[in-house]
């Protein structure tokens, strides 16, 4: 009789532990909203604004970071090396997840200038990631 239990018991813990479980589709959705909800905060050098827009069937996740630069070849030199130690920076706060990278989540980001011109773009999938730690 108390191993009938254990066995019940077992299963409806295993249920429900399988049915709580997010798949990457859902933590894409839920990072996306999460960081456009807490983007009017978001703090770095020339940064104005920045968004994420999900691509559920492409898993991918697109980030635009906003700034007051010119589009000018001045900038594009400033941003080459203020871009990738952003990223950097947001990966080991787990602004960008390593998590979602390694379930194969593509992060497309793109630096812009204040006319929407891309000053740098940098695709972050598994292969690439490992630049950036």
């Amino acid at each position: 009789m108390i191993k009938k239990v254990c066995q019940i018991s077992l299963i409806v813990i295993m249920a429900i532990v399988i049915v709580s479980c997010k798949n990457t589709k859902q933590k894409l959705q839920e990072y996306v909203t999460t960081y456009n909800s807490t983007a009017a905060g978001f703090k770095a050098d020339d940064v104005t604004l920045t968004t994420a827009r999900g691509y559920i069937n492409d898993n991918k996740i697109e980030l635009r970071f906003e700034t007051g630069l010119e589009p000018k070849e001045a900038s594009k030199v400033k941003a080459n090396t203020s871009f990738p130690k952003l990223l950097k920076e947001m990966i080991h706060k787990n602004q960008i997840p390593k998590e979602l990278v390694e379930e194969g989540i593509q992060f497309d980001v793109y630096f812009l200038a204040n006319d929407n011109t891309v000053l740098v773009k940098e695709v972050l999938n598994k292969e690439s990631i490992a630049e950036f730690l």
